[in-house]
């Protein structure tokens, strides 16, 4: 390292240059606390009547200091925002992670703030008070400084500026354009010495206004080990960005996280190399993160301190010899003895004591069933991930903060796949994964140097919707009968939680006389709750009032509250993926009695639709039977996920299933 050889006592970036970066020179396109009064014309924001609030103006840069013999990553903000409805008024709420670990750590400073508002033509200004600040513990390393600027008002112009000092080189600070309300200007900086190297990742589909690099000389005055001084000229990178008008991002159904789609600029420290050193990775490799994990004492060591259920595995392995029997005992061992906490984790915070506890975060829980599963004798080894919410992976970048969850991958004799397991979820069968953790990939920690470390996360069960019904028709278009319903795979998970939490009466007001019109339920009884193998079934009598005047025609609307009646995609044009965790399979089989003394005139046409490259099937048949009809309707997507180039098709197949449900037969009365 270079503290080894030098001792740096001042670093000038950009003031000392010898030739000062023109990314640099360029003028800050904001000063806080210089507010021009057209900011208030409302002629400003016609544009945005939409929206809850508008960034007016957010710049941010990130340079290198030398203080008290290290360097450190220093960050400056400085951010505007016009608030022009009530939703925005969490605009004026702002926080900022901070980390620390092993005595150094990431410090706020020179926080300032004001809330402007326009009052009989003058302007009145609120400064932000130590009142509104204060700080969240998340965990030992991480805590979230946060402050709230006052008497925000629908009108209001919000600022804030602040600086993070950072001791972390790793953790240069990332950078992003785009958000949930249009941005009219964002603007990011940075000034990199040549003794640092990072990759840059620039996601997002909007266009950048401006992007600049430039090379330039810094002076830095230094200590030699004997006390002379000397002046070293380095080469600085310096780059800048800029991004204008940018759309706010619209936050559409089936993402993992927006964080994965918004525009942004990412920073990953690769090594360092200082004068007279060797290139030092910082990102190391996968052996290393694998041997780091395995070692660490809240990871690979918890896997050796199961110990204290030596009874319970005993019993285990003399009732069950298959090892499929076993694997799926440790897992109910575990589902029922701890309850998650709904903290996503990958580090546990001792395996043993949310045993003796009966809660912990799911590294505690899946940490234990890997080590229990190891117990009664089968190969199994934690698999890291990120989960759908925390963001997609880059299997190119060994970067252990990357990832936030575990799962346990277990290798059965005469199977080439590793299974992957989960015990966070009580009402999941055996080998069903929770729908936070289908991200694509995983990352298998084994002691063993393997060319291919990654697993497939892929789910083998569907969202599974399957209903039946038998109804007898009246002359107002009304019906009474009964419904079998059925809720299989992951549509099984969330009713089978969802019953657990309501119970039996609420479940059934919450789930069918809340969201169906007019719906009576004077009966019902709920099968398999407990049968966890099996769909969620409901058995209902069920009676729903007609709107139709009995005047000898009789339109009738087969699908009103069965089928689909809206389609869930709003955007004629969608950029970004359309990832539904898990194929979908929907199954509707209505059976109508007609009323006495009418006949149908009119039937809709049966129709078969199909995305291309098998990516699903849309039927839709109304047949005639003996003093009735039958309607049937199936829709199935058979991939998880849908690219953007797909979204078209996508679109339209929901179109045309929400414009087939909604059609309506004719009745008619017998002359």
């Amino acid at each position: 390292m270079i503290l080894r050889v030098l001792s740096f006592i001042t670093l000038a970036l950009g003031l000392g240059c010898a030739t000062a970066p023109s990314a640099q020179a360029q003028a800050e396109p904001i000063k806080f606390g210089k507010l021009d009064l057209k900011e208030f014309d409302a002629k400003n924001f016609a544009a945005d009547t939409a929206a809850e609030a508008v960034v007016m103006a957010d710049f941010g840069r990130t340079h290198f200091e030398y203080v008290q013999n290290q360097f450190k990553v220093v960050f400056e903000r400085v951010t505007r925002i016009k608030i022009l409805k009530k939703a925005g008024y969490d605009m004026a709420t702002v926080s900022v992670p901070l980390y620390r670990k092993n005595g150094n750590e990431e410090r706020l400073s020179n926080l300032r703030g004001f809330t402007y508002n326009l009052v009989n033509g003058q302007l009145v200004k609120e400064k932000l008070e130590s009142s509104g600040i204060f700080t969240e513990q998340r965990d030992a390393n991480y805590s979230v400084r946060k402050f709230t600027l006052p008497n925000v008002k629908e009108g209001s112009i919000i600022e804030y500026a602040y600086n993070v000092s950072s001791d972390f080189w790793f953790n240069f600070q990332d950078w992003q354009f785009q958000y949930s309300v249009p941005v009219r200007w964002s603007e990011y900086r940075a000034s990199i010495p040549e003794y640092f190297d990072y990759r840059m990742a620039m996601q997002g589909y909007e266009p950048l206004a401006a992007s600049e690099q430039n090379e330039g000389n810094t002076q830095f005055t230094v200590r030699q080990e004997g006390g002379a001084m000397e002046n070293i000229t380095a080469r600085t990178k310096t780059y800048r960005w800029v991004m204008k008008d940018v759309p706010g991002f619209r936050q559409e159904p089936f993402i993992t996280t927006t964080r994965d789609y918004v525009s942004r600029i990412d920073f990953e420290l690769r090594g360092t190399q200082f004068p007279q050193q060797p290139y030092e990775e910082a990102t190391g490799n996968w052996n290393k993160i694998n041997s780091e994990l395995l070692a660490a004492e809240n990871f690979g060591t918890q896997l050796n301190r199961t110990g204290f259920l030596k009874a319970e595995v005993a019993a285990i392995m003399a009732k069950h010899t298959e090892p499929l029997a076993r694997a799926a005992a440790v897992q109910q061992l575990v589902q029922t003895n701890v309850q998650y906490n709904d903290l996503d984790r990958m580090y546990s915070a001792g395996v043993r004591k949310a045993y003796e506890q009966h809660t912990g975060n799911s590294a505690d829980i899946n940490l234990l069933l890997i080590g229990l599963l190891r117990n009664v004798g089968l190969t199994a080894n934690p698999a890291i991930l990120s989960t759908r919410d925390h963001g997609r992976l880059d299997e190119s970048s060994p970067m252990m903060s990357r990832f936030n969850y575990v799962l346990a991958a277990v290798t059965l004799p005469g199977q080439a796949e590793a299974l992957l397991l989960d015990a966070t979820q009580k009402h999941a069968d055996f080998g069903m994964l929770p729908e936070r953790v289908l991200n694509t990939r995983a990352h298998l920690v084994t002691e063993k140097s393997l060319e291919d470390h990654w697993l497939t996360v892929a789910s083998r069960q569907r969202y599974v919707h399957f209903q039946t019904a038998q109804l007898q028709l009246d002359d107002r278009g009304g019906w009474k009968g009964k419904i079998h319903d059925e809720h299989a795979g992951y549509n099984a998970l969330s009713a089978r939680a969802s019953l657990q939490k309501l119970g039996e009466k609420k479940y059934i007001e919450t789930n069918y006389l809340k969201q169906k019109d007019g719906w009576a339920v004077p009966k019902y009884t709920v099968q398999q709750a407990d049968l966890l193998a099996k769909p969620l079934a409901v058995d209902m009598e069920v009676e729903a009032p007609g709107d139709e005047d009995p005047n000898g025609t009789l339109y009738f609307s087969p699908m009103r509250n069965f089928g689909e009646d809206e389609n869930p995609f709003k955007l004629v044009n969608r950029q970004f993926p359309v990832d539904f965790g898990a194929g979908r399979e929907e199954t509707l089989m209505l059976t109508f009695q007609l009323p006495t003394g009418y006949e149908v005139e009119e039937l809709p046409k049966s129709a078969a639709i199909s995305l291309p490259d098998n990516g699903g099937r849309f039927q839709y048949v109304v047949a005639p039977t003996a003093g009735g009809l039958q309607v049937v309707s199936r829709i199935s997507f058979t991939k998880a996920a849908y690219s953007a180039e797909e979204y078209a098709s996508l679109r339209e197949f929901y179109s045309l299933i929400v414009a087939k449900h909604a059609e309506r037969i004719v009745l008619k009365k017998k002359p």
